[in-house]
């Protein structure tokens, strides 16, 4: 049994337009490096061909995980989310002690997270310690530069 993916209806579009693009314009892009690396000859020492070959070898592979993404998502809409605590697709508005400042986080699941966005996932060791949290609660985040206080201040949708 495969294990539930959570994604945000902003999520599941990325993934669908993702897996689109790929199966459209960039398999095409790929047969076609292919089909002009052979015009080179000997394929024995044909560094294009070899490396059009690990593209298609890739893109292939990006196409069947997300495939399989996508039999296995749990879409979670607006109407799913409250901000009684903390869930994935929900804004967190927090005071880092740590750093001594306020930062907004959109809390998402593994395959939406973006750091220069701030969208955390609920895997993270932030997402992770947020998850369930009411505004006003302290929690206690494990991460990799130790141990962090992180006041809830705000939770919206």
């Amino acid at each position: 049994m495969s294990k539930e993916i959570i994604v945000t209806e902003e999520g599941l579009k990325n993934l669908q337009e993702e897996l689109h693009y790929l199966k459209t314009v960039k398999r095409k892009e790929v047969v076609e490096s292919i089909r002009v690396a052979l015009g080179f000859g000997d394929l024995s020492e044909n560094s294009e061909y070899d490396e059009a070959k690990n593209e298609q070898a890739k893109t292939e592979s990006r196409i069947q995980e997300l495939e399989e993404t996508l039999k296995n998502v749990k879409l979670i809409s607006d109407s799913d989310l409250h901000t009684e605590s903390v869930n994935v697709g929900n804004k967190v508005k927090v005071f880092n002690e740590k750093y001594g400042e306020e930062i907004e986080y959109t809390i998402v699941g593994a395959t939406e997270a973006n750091a220069l966005k701030n969208y955390i996932s609920d895997q993270s060791p932030i997402g992770k310690a947020l998850m369930g949290a009411k505004a006003g609660q302290t929690v206690k985040a494990q991460t990799p530069k130790g141990i962090m206080n992180i006041q809830i201040l705000e939770i919206t949708k």
